[in-house]
């Protein structure tokens, strides 16, 4: 019996480090970029081309490659309207998914709420590819649009609304008991306060997931803001990047600068809305 013990700790132990080995060898192989751009982004393009993997370069450290990406991509003018189209589309996106799927969670006898709610799934397998050409077609040929910042958010909101309110119906349907509503009815809130002073607040986990997936998927994006955007005073910053690809050469120390500055506004927004999905975690599994 002892031999048989002996031997499942032996084998629970030789698991855990490999499975701790796997892990260490796919950490490293995501950080490994990063890292490489962290040691890279304060040195001269010399050094980098000399040797990106020195921590130190000849030349030491200069922040130049930031200073000279600011200046080349018009920063504060692409940020501008980065942070105005990924905030604003992405409240827009929060509210309409929330108030949709509450409608479609507490009226189950609307059949035109579960015919809605089908075609939004049935919507999230279709590629954005097979619709680019006839949106940009119909916005700019029948509408004349384009080139409007509001115009790239309404789109914006219009291809993530459906993710969204799958994510917030599957919230509210498990999590929100209906004994709460109620009790807020009996004290005389109506439908529409006891959604915004009852079930909302109790969605923040999920408001922090939905809130982290747009805003990347917005603030990262080329493609639509590419086809949406013609005018330089609206650009981007995905797009402004592009200054620093050239046809015969191309910086790359000044790409990684911009890449980091991209990177930060996110990174940030990540650090301060992760303790609420670990809350949302942590309260499924003590329910469950």
């Amino acid at each position: 019996m002892m031999m048989r013990e002996k031997t499942g700790v032996r084998n629970l132990n030789v698991g855990s480090i490999a499975l701790t080995a796997i892990l260490s060898v796919v950490l490293a192989l995501f950080v490994a970029p990063f890292a490489l751009v962290i040691v890279n982004v304060f040195k001269p393009m010399s050094d980098i081309t000399a040797n990106p993997l020195a921590i130190i370069g000849k030349h030491g450290f200069t922040i130049d490659n930031f200073i000279e990406a600011m200046d080349k991509m018009r920063f504060w003018t692409v940020a501008s309207n980065s942070t105005f189209i990924t905030v604003l589309a992405t409240v827009l996106t929060v509210v309409v998914s929330a108030m949709a799927a509450y409608v479609i969670v507490r009226n189950p006898q609307w059949k035109l709420g579960t015919i809605l709610f089908s075609l939004m799934i049935a919507s999230m397998v279709i590629p954005f590819q097979v619709l680019m050409v006839p949106l940009v077609s119909v916005y700019g040929g029948i509408f004349h649009v384009l080139n409007d910042r509001m115009t790239l958010v309404l789109m914006h909101v219009g291809f993530s609304v459906s993710l969204a309110t799958f994510m917030f119906h599957g919230a509210i349907r498990t999590n929100i008991p209906m004994e709460l509503e109620e009790a807020a009815e009996i004290d005389g809130c109506s439908k529409w306060m006891t959604f915004w002073r009852i079930v909302f607040p109790l969605l923040k986990p999920t408001i922090a997931t939905v809130t982290i997936i747009d805003a990347m998927a917005f603030w990262n994006d080329y493609l639509l803001p590419s086809l949406v955007l013609g005018r330089k005073e609206l650009y981007t910053i995905p797009i402004a990047t592009q200054a620093f690809y050239g046809t015969y050469s191309t910086d790359i120390g000044l790409i990684m600068a911009a890449l980091l500055l991209a990177m930060l506004p996110i990174l940030v927004l990540y650090l301060f809305l992760q303790r609420f999905i670990v809350e949302g975690v942590t309260s499924g599994a003590v329910k469950g």
